[in-house]
């Protein structure tokens, strides 16, 4: 299978910015036996805002835009090294690449973006995909990393796409303020009453929120694929998902 994996702030960092070591370890660890298996990984990576946020001792996320792309230039080579480190332990080649909402929608930029993936995947590596968020401004045209996580698995044929959020996945109501709240496991269709199920962001250190997540498996789900959301606390829930057995989330059918 061709999968892509998004794996948002939350789940990445602890509260203060700082990196989620045992977390991030266990990603990459769980990622690097799914490829050993067989599989081609995509790993659409949120987290260098996030990070640089941490590294420069800022608590909370700023809102403003040069601030934004510094901790943004702080955080990315944190992120990189980090994952670079990480699955060489494994004996497995990362790729870093940085889009901007022109590579999605200027075509001969788009199709030179498939080529570069379509041929690291060939040759073995694993790309680490995040939206240049040091030189974008209209999010900061791609606007969140559930969104580009659906693009990319759009863009590179992908057979399935995996949000590891903070949340199990979409809920009848926000279960951190309604303890009736009940967790749909499979979503057949997307209509209004989905919709409505979405709430705002997440947490203070990321940009998405349930609203992105349900936009990305319209577009996912429009091109064919599942796209499923967990939660990211622990990533060897990968594994049930990939081999289809039951666990925790909610699963978007194509």
């Amino acid at each position: 299978m061709r999968i892509v994996v998004k794996v948002g702030t939350s789940t990445l960092a602890h509260k203060t910015g700082n990196l989620n070591i045992k977390r991030v370890e266990e990603l990459c660890k769980v990622l690097s036996d799914l490829k050993n298996a067989g599989h081609e990984i995509v790993l659409v990576s949120s987290g260098a805002i996030g990070m640089g946020l941490g590294k420069l001792s800022l608590v909370e996320r700023p809102d403003d835009i040069p601030t934004k792309q510094a901790a943004a230039a702080v955080g990315q080579c944190e992120l990189m090294y980090t994952y670079d480190k990480l699955f060489s332990e494994y004996n497995h080649t990362v790729a870093q690449i940085l889009l901007t909402g022109d590579d999605v929608k200027n075509a001969e930029r788009h199709r030179n973006f498939q080529n570069t993936v379509s041929r690291l995947l060939e040759l073995g590596a694993l790309p680490v995909i995040n939206e240049n968020d040091s030189v974008a401004t209209d999010e900061i045209v791609i606007g969140d990393n559930d969104t580009l996580g659906a693009i990319v698995a759009q863009s590179v044929g992908a057979d399935l796409v995996v949000i590891l959020s903070d949340i199990d996945g979409l809920y009848t109501a926000d279960p951190r303020n309604d303890e009736n709240a009940e967790l749909l496991s499979v979503v057949e269709r997307i209509d209004e009453s989905i919709m409505a199920l979405a709430g705002g962001s997440g947490s203070n250190l990321g940009t998405g929120g349930m609203k992105t997540k349900i936009t990305a498996a319209e577009i996912a789900v429009g091109a064919g694929i599942d796209l499923v959301i967990t939660n990211g606390n622990n990533p060897s829930v990968l594994y049930d998902i990939v081999d289809g057995n039951s666990f925790v989330g909610t699963k978007f059918k194509a």
